[in-house]
């Protein structure tokens, strides 16, 4: 005996009933605006907001809402007791130095417009992308600790990922609209989403602050130079526990090859005068 079928009806999905249109995208320089009958890709980039600092070899105009500071490596493991670079028995207090500019430079380029972007190591647990000559560089004898190993004491592993060792210090606060970025590699930009990020929030000059000058820092700079960045370094913002003839090397190419270099006094005075308009 054949089974009645029960009929099925179809299934009906209204039409969306968009009143307002949506606007799609994170960067404030461009966005789409989308509604049920039309996708708007001409949305007018917002008026620049102008300012001039000193620095050398030229004074530098840029628009603050396609500019970021770019804040490299201040973590416990190079600043703080306890930390790698202490473990190791150096003395980690020089990169200590930018901590108190950056807290007076932060909340004004917050406050300005300005984007904050945190760039720190945070490799993965496992470090299966990190090749031998990598791992070569911070254990060089093959002895010791080195990237991934529990520190002595409190058994924070060195630059990992979520760990004490790869924590910003405390001194320093971002804010929840900063964005962080783990890096793999002595520059921010390799294998990392560093630049599809800058150029997603249509930044086009960068701050750079940090440790080590002579290092992470530097070759970041380098990097987002030949990306085709605006860079400056903010001179007292960055520091190392390298020689003096390091920095002197370093500071000297910024200035001659990959851009500029300034002090955060002369960015915060620049800054104060847009207010004052």
């Amino acid at each position: 005996m054949l089974q009645s079928v029960k009929k099925i009806e179809p299934i009906v999905v209204p039409e969306a009933t968009v009143t307002e249109p949506n606007h799609l995208g994170s960067g404030r320089h461009y966005k789409w605006l989308a509604d049920h009958g039309n996708v708007n890709m001409a949305m007018p980039a917002p008026e620049p907001r102008v300012v001039t600092i000193d620095a050398q070899p030229q004074t530098v105009t840029i628009d603050l809402h396609r500019t970021a500071i770019m804040v490299i490596d201040m973590q416990n493991d190079f600043c703080a007791k306890g930390g790698w670079v202490d473990h190791l028995g150096f003395d980690y207090t020089p990169d200590r130095a930018p901590i108190e500019p950056l807290q007076r430079l932060l909340p004004e380029l917050r406050a300005a417009g300005a984007h904050v972007i945190w760039v720190n190591w945070g490799n993965r647990p496992d470090l299966k992308n990190m090749p031998p000559n990598q791992l070569h560089l911070y254990k060089p004898k093959g002895v010791g600790i080195g990237l991934g190993e529990a520190l002595p004491g409190h058994g924070a592993r060195v630059l990992e990922k979520d760990s004490w060792a790869a924590a910003i210090v405390d001194e320093l606060k971002p804010e929840p609209e900063d964005i962080h970025v783990d890096k793999y590699r002595i520059s921010g930009f390799w294998d990392t989403p560093l630049d599809s990020i800058l150029r997603n929030l249509g930044v086009k000059t960068i701050l750079f602050a940090g440790v080590n000058t002579d290092q992470c820092v530097m070759h970041s700079l380098t990097d987002a130079n030949f990306l085709g960045y605006g860079c400056l370094m903010v001179e007292d913002c960055c520091a190392t526990t390298s020689p003096d003839f390091c920095v002197e090397a370093s500071i000297w190419n910024v200035k001659k090859c990959f851009g500029f270099v300034t002090h955060s006094d002369d960015v915060i005075d620049a800054l104060g005068e847009i207010r004052t308009k």
